[in-house]
């Protein structure tokens, strides 16, 4: 069975969480729906910082929607 590719989207950041971890919220098809997140290894490895408020993408397991990683910040 193949790996299916992750869902990639793109939010705000709601509220921030201890262990880098983030309240997402994102707008899709008129509704929104929020997510737990998690920032990826290259931002981890070059201190990207991130504050309620920003703009960012997401990438989304097919398998589990409510948990996402956190790939950019615009």
């Amino acid at each position: 069975m193949a790996k299916q590719e992750p869902i990639s989207v793109e939010g705000t950041i709601k509220e921030a969480l201890p262990g880098s971890r983030f309240r997402v919220l994102m707008n899709i098809g008129g509704k929104e729906h929020e997510v737990l997140a998690e920032v990826s290894g290259k931002m981890r490895m070059h201190f990207i910082k991130m504050l309620p408020g920003d703009k960012v993408d997401l990438e989304l397991s097919p398998y589990d929607l409510t948990r996402g990683r956190i790939t950019f910040r615009h």
